[in-house]
Order: C-alpha cells, then structure tokens, then sequence
C-alpha cells in the first residue's frame, strides 16, 4: 500500500482480532444471507418446468421471478431507516421469520397465484438481510481487516446466485419443483433458530423519526422503475400485454420526489436513504462499478441457461451445472480475495479482475448450435472468476469511504442499485435478445437459429457494457489511498 504523502511502500494496518460474540453475529449472518440469497436466482431453470405444471403462459409464469425482484427494490431502501431504528437481533428475526414462512408456503402452494405470494414473502426477508450483514461487519470490524470479512460476502452476492440454478437444476429432475424449497425451509428453520439464540444487537438502537411521505415515495420510485425494467424484456415478446408507460411515468416522478425528498430531510438528519453517501468520490465510482458488474452478471444468468435449453436442448440438471465451476470458484477466491485487497488495494484485483469478465462475455458472442457445453463452462467460470476478483475491492472501498454513522445508508443504497440492476441487465440483454430473435424468425429461419443470434447480439451488448466496466474501474481506489484524489 501506498503512502499517498511520500509516495512509499508502507505496511498493512493491524487490529485485535473480533471478538467471539461478534464473530459469531457476523458467520450467523452470512449463513442465512447466503440461504436467502441462493433463492433469487433458483428460478431461472424451473420456470420452463413450472409453465407446463401449472399451465401458464411463459410471459406469465416470468412472474415468480419478477414479483422477486419487485418486493426487493421496493423493500431495501428502507432498510437504512429500519437498521438504525429496530435492533439488529430483532430485525434479524423478523426478516428469517418472513423468508421461512414464505419457503414454507411455496412448497404447499396449491396454484401459481400462492407461488407467486410465497415468494413475494420470502423477498421481504431478503432484502433485510444484506444490508444488515454489511452494516454489521462495517460497524464491528476494523479497517485493516473489512476486506478479508467483506470477501466472504462474496459468497453471498454471487455465488449463491451463481449456484442456484444448479442446485434447482439437480432437484427439479429428481425430487420435482416443489422440492427446491422444501429442502430449503429446514435449513431457513434452523438458522432462524441458531441466529434467534446467537444474535446480538452490535449497535444501539437511535429513534430515529421516519418521514411517511417517503416510504410511499421509495414504493412508487423503486418498483415503478423496476417494473417497467422488468417488463421491458418481457413487452419485446408480441405474446407479453405487459403495460410499461405507466409505471414507468409514475416511477419515474416518484423518484425524482424522492429523491429531492432525501436531500432535504437528510439537512435534519430524518432521510429515509441518505444520499450524502454519494458525496465521496470512491464510493460513487465503486458503486457504479458494481452496477455494472451485477448488470453483467445477471444478465449472463439469464441468457446462458435460455441458451442451453431452447437452443442445445439441455435438461434441467445439465443447464443448471453450467454456472457450477464459476460459482465454486467465487466461494474459493472470496476469503482469498479479501485478503490481497487488505495487503495491496484494489489495483491488483479490480483491473485484471474486469478485463476477464469482458474477455468471458466477448467469447460467448459467436456461440451458437454447435457451441459445446465446456466452451460455455469455460466463458462462465471466466466471467465468474473475474467478477470474484472485482466484487469484494469494489464493495469495500467504496463502503469504507463513507462516513461511520452512514454505514447503513451505504449499504442500503449498494443493496438497492444492485438489484435494480440485475433487473435492468436482465431487461436490457432479454429486449435484445428477444426483438433479434424475431426478426430473424421473420427471414424464414428455423426458431433455435433466430434465438443463437439474438443471444450473440446480446452478448455483444453486454461486451460494450464490459468496457465501460473497464473504464470505471481504472480509478477506483482503497479508501486509504484516495486522500490524494478528492
């Protein structure tokens, strides 16, 4: 690391390590991150299987994953408010309480209209969860360790992503779609168990006011602006009569009001997500680095096992095994990951790190029915391995640019323009995907070659996207060493 006055090399900071109770809190925390996490993406490989079983539309049976993504955008702009309001025990028995019930339900439901229900209650507990594991580990550990702790969250925003469609893949084939969370539901039961007994509260609670005119505000902008995201993939499809004006138009108003909401109320210190975050440069380019990266990453969840089963023809099972290696990868390089950062920055890992992720996506542009299955691995495990290097510097420099009693606006706003941005990476690649796709079934041929172009198309998009990655990450920096630069 370098001493941005003299320019040398200088020694890694040292902190007492974490106490047990806290080391505790934290591990129980990445657990039932991890397990709620892993169900965002279990979806993307069952939904072909759930159309024929439950006998709706494919534009419709697109909803279990939407109302998913819609709950989250909704209810992680609030959790900056509710972290700082409601103990951190409390809070994290409320979220495991939701997400089990909603896991619960899912597996008993009886028609799609329950399904859909179950995971919009499950979505209500994730969204709590992540914010709250990186608040907590901003609060109780040391600087010079944040970095090793935070690769550890890797694991859980990418590799339970990354592994979802295999482990949903692996059940539907043997056990039947129910399965995917009635394996789920005992595991969710004993880690709410195990955290109710281990939590404890790691930051007093302050009562703070909240501003009601902005929780309806953060409702309308957040999910107006994800649903017309969403629905913008999916109205590329002459089948899908999903409206998109409108709720772009009143998302699009809300959040403008909310926005300007925040910077007011944030004068008083009342803002529901206090947007002052922004004000330190790292934290603005770290941010916008993994917007696009989650951009790419989600983008690439959905395409690929699209790809393998309209166009390769795979099963459940061997479409879901293609993002094994890349997720395992991410779980082995996160802790790894953490600790480079900690010795020597982000230089050595967010650059190498980003220019694999767009040599992965440039090699997935020519694929088509004659790709095999381990050229596809291949490009995964690449596009993977090299968000595993990014992920964990980005996230931590930019969230420890930020002020300490901002922490969990920080991780609020992280949270939330995560998720907005799978969902906006899954729109902008399906819309591409989806109006090539039709204009090539238009020139006569066969539906299987109209879909391998328009996911070469997509891809190239993504390509673009990857370079301007590229270009964002060359000036983020380790909070330590950016003094020079604000």
């Amino acid at each position: 690391m370098t001493d941005v006055t003299t320019g040398a090399e200088r020694a890694p900071e040292t902190a007492p390590p974490l106490s047990r109770e806290h080391l505790l809190v934290i591990v129980t925390l990445i657990v039932a991150t991890f397990v709620v996490i892993l169900n965002e993406t279990v979806m993307s490989v069952a939904i072909p299987v759930l159309q024929t079983e439950l006998g709706v539309l494919p534009s419709t049976g697109q909803w279990l994953t939407t109302a998913f993504l819609l709950t989250m955008g909704v209810v992680i702009p609030l959790t900056g408010f509710l972290i700082q309001r409601v103990p951190s025990r409390t809070l994290f028995v409320a979220a495991m309480s939701l997400f089990t019930a909603g896991t619960l339900l899912a597996f008993v439901a009886p028609g799609f209209e329950v399904l859909v229900t179950a995971r919009v209650i499950q979505a209500s507990g994730t969204a709590i969860m992540l914010p709250l594991l990186i608040t907590t580990i901003l609060t109780v550990v040391p600087p010079a360790r944040r970095g090793a702790m935070m690769g550890n969250v890797s694991l859980v925003i990418a590799v339970a992503p990354a592994l979802g469609p295999t482990m949903s893949g692996l059940i539907i084939d043997s056990l039947g779609w129910r399965w995917i969370f009635g394996i789920v539901a005992p595991i969710a039961i004993l880690t709410l168990v195990a955290g109710a007994r281990r939590m404890v509260s790691v930051a007093d609670a302050t009562d703070v006011k909240i501003d009601l005119l902005s929780v309806p505000l953060a409702i309308l902008g957040f999910g107006g602006l994800v649903y017309a995201l969403v629905a913008v993939g999916k109205s590329a499809d002459s089948t899908s009569s999903i409206p998109l004006g409108v709720p772009a138009g009143i998302g699009a108003v809300a959040m403008v009001v909310f926005v300007l909401r925040q910077i007011a109320l944030a004068r008083h210190e009342r803002a529901l997500l206090d947007l002052r975050v922004f004000a330190s440069r790292q934290f603005t380019i770290a941010t916008t680095a993994l917007v696009l990266g989650m951009m790419t990453m989600f983008g690439t969840f959905i395409l690929l096992p699209y790809f393998a089963q309209q166009v390769l023809e795979y099963g459940p099972t061997r479409t879901g095994l293609l993002s094994l290696p890349g997720g395992l990868l991410m779980g082995l390089a996160g802790p790894v990951v953490g600790r480079i950062y900690d010795r020597h920055g982000t230089r050595v890992l967010v650059l190498p790190g980003t220019l694999l992720v767009s040599a992965g996506i440039w090699s997935l542009t020519g694929i088509d029915a004659q790709t095999p299955m381990w050229w596809l691995l291949a490009a995964n495990t690449l596009i993977l391995g090299g968000l595993a290097m990014a992920f964990t510097p980005l996230m931590t420099a930019g969230l420890g640019s930020v002020p300490a009693d901002r922490y969990s606006h920080g991780s609020a706003v992280v949270s939330t323009l995560q998720q907005v941005a799978g969902a906006a990476g899954t729109a902008l690649l399906v819309s591409v995907m989806t109006v090539v796709a039709a204009g090539a079934a238009g020139r006569g041929i066969t539906d299987a070659e109209g879909i391998a172009e328009g996911v070469q198309t997509a891809f190239t998009v993504a390509g673009v996207l990857s370079f301007v990655l590229i270009a964002v990450a060359v000036w983020v920096r380790k909070p330590a060493d950016s003094t020079a630069a604000h």
